[in-house]
C-alpha cells in the first residue's frame, strides 16, 4: 500500500539507508535494531503514535528495512513506510506490557528467521526506548548473537539536513514565528497562563495557510519571575504578573520537523540588571551567528557566546544549543553534538542547531533564542525571522 502523501522521495531513503550502511559496516555491525522513532521514521518514513509500545526497524546490509511493531499498528506501517508490504511485521497482542511475555521475544524470533541468530546485531543501548528488560530479553532469546552498543549511530547520520529536509525545517519555523508572535499579542497581566498555552495550541496545529502544524516533541514552556530560573517549568493557572519576566520556549512543528524559538517579555518596567544581561546575551547570540560557520568547530559558538556575558559577570556554565530536525516526545533535540567548550566537532553545511543561549540565574532568568542553518559560507542563517531582544510590554 502506496503512501498517499510521502513527505519524502524515494531517493532521500535510499541516501539515508546507504549512510547507515556505511556507518554498520564501520562498526562490524551486521543488523541493526532502531527503536528510537525518529530515527525509525528517518529511515522508513513510518508514522504514528505509537512509540509507547515496543516497535523498530531492522537495517540490514543488504536487504531493505522490516519494520517491526505491534501488530494494531501494521496498519499504520502499511500506510506510512517506503518499503513493500512483506517488510512490515506484526507481533501479537499478548506481548504488549505482559508480565509473561516480552516483544523483544518476538524481534529475536525475527532476526533469527532473517539469518542473524550468530550476527553482530546492534541495538540502541543508551536510549528512551529501549528499556534494560529488552535488552536483557534480547540477550537471554539470542544467545548465539553478539549485541553491539549502535547508540546514536543513526542520530549522526541524521547531522547534515538534506534540501528536502531543511524545506520542511523552514515550514515549521513560519509556525514557529506565528505561534510567538500570538504570545506577544495577548501576553498581559492578569492573564491566565493556561488561557494562553490553549491560544498556543490553537496557532501551533492551526499552522500558516496550507502548512498545517504537528504537535511538537516537546510541551511549551513558560516559567515566569523566580521560576524562570528553572529551564524546564511547564504551566498552571497563575497568572501573569507585572514585574516579572517570562520566557517561552516554543516550537513549529511540521510533519516531525522542528524549529524551536524562544523569546522572552517582561510585563512592566524591566530592572537595570536584566536589560543589562539582555544586552550581553544578544551581544552573545549576535557572535555566536557569527562563529557559526563551515569548517569552525562547535566550541567556537559557545566561545563567541560566553566572552560577552564574562565582561557582563555573567557565568554560564550550561551547553548552548544542540541539533535540531525530525523528532518525538520526549524531546526535540537529536543527542549528537553539543554546543559547548569541550565539543570539537567540525561545522558542516546543512545543520541545523537550536542555538539556546538562555540564562538561569538563582531568582530570574532569560532566553533568546534561534534556530540556525549552516551555510556553505558566512554565518549561519536564522530560520526564525523576528528581532533578537526581549520584549517589554506594559
Amino acid at each position: 500500500m502506496a503512501h498517499s502523501d510521502p513527505a519524502f522521495s524515494q531517493a532521500e531513503y535510499d541516501h539515508r539507508l546507504a549512510k547507515t550502511r556505511k556507518a554498520m559496516s564501520a562498526k562490524g555491525i551486521d543488523c541493526l535494531f532502531v527503536e528510537d522513532p525518529s530515527n525509525i521514521g528517518w529511515l522508513t518514513g513510518y508514522e504514528g503514535w505509537s512509540f509507547y509500545v515496543h516497535q523498530g526497524a531492522l537495517i540490514f546490509l543488504d536487504a531493505d528495512p522490516i519494520w517491526w511493531g505491534r501488530r494494531q499498528d501494521v496498519n499504520g506501517a502499511l500506510r506510512t513506510v517506503w518499503m513493500s508490504d512483506d517488510r512490515i511485521v506484526g507481533y501479537a497482542d499478548h506481548f504488549v506490557q505482559s508480565t509473561i511475555h516480552h516483544p523483544m521475544q518476538d524481534l529475536a524470533r525475527l532476526i533469527s528467521e532473517s539469518g542473524h541468530e550468530k550476527s553482530r546485531v546492534g541495538v540502541e543501548l543508551d536510549n528512551y526506548y529501549y528499556s534494560a528488560k529488552a535488552h536483557q530479553t534480547l540477550l537471554a532469546e539470542l544467545p548465539n548473537a553478539t549485541l553491539i552498543d549502535a547508540t546514536a549511530l543513526v542520530n549522526w547520520q541524521r547531522a547534515v539536513k538534506s534540501n528536502e529536509e531543511i524545506a520542511l525545517m523552514r515550514k515549521a519555523a513560519r509556525i514557529s514565528e506565528h505561534v510567538v508572535d500570538g504570545v506577544l499579542e495577548r501576553v498581559h497581566p492578569g492573564l491566565r497562563k493556561n488561557e494562553l498555552v490553549a491560544q498556543i495550541y490553537h496557532d501551533a496545529i492551526a499552522g500558516v495557510g496550507d502548512d498545517w502544524g504537528d504537535y511538537a516533541a516537546i510541551v511549551p514552556l513558560l516559567p515566569s519571575g523566580s521560576d524562570a530560573a528553572a529551564p524546564h517549568l511547564t504551566w498552571n493557572g497563575d497568572v501573569f504578573k507585572s514585574g516579572e519576566c517570562t520566557f517561552f520556549e516554543l516550537s513549529g512543528c511540521y510533519r516531525r520537523y522542528h524549529a524551536p524559538f524562544c523569546r522572552s517579555v517582561f510585563l512592566g518596567q524591566p530592572p537595570d540588571r536584566v536589560k543589562r544581561a539582555e544586552a550581553a546575551l544578544v551581544e552573545g547570540l549576535e557572535a555566536g551567528l557569527e562563529a557559526a560557520k563551515a569548517g569552525n568547530r562547535a566550541r567556537d559558538i559557545a566561545a563567541a557566546l560566553a566572552a560577552p556575558l564574562e565582561r557582563a559577570g555573567i557565568e554560564r556554565g550550561a551547553r548552548c544549543g544542540y541539533p535540531i530536525g525530525l523528532s518525538y516526545p520526549p524531546d526535540w533535540g537529536e543527542r549528537t553534538i553539543s554546543l559547548r567548550d569541550e565539543d570539537e566537532t567540525i561545522l558542516e553545511p546543512g545543520m541545523t542547531f537550536h542555538f539556546m543561549p538562555g540564562l538561569w540565574m538563582d531568582d530570574w532568568g532569560l532566553a533568546i533564542t534561534e534556530s540556525i542553518l549552516i551555510k556553505d559560507s558566512g554565518p549561519a542563517e536564522c530560520l526564525c525571522k523576528r528581532p533578537r531582544e526581549m520584549y517589554v510590554k506594559s
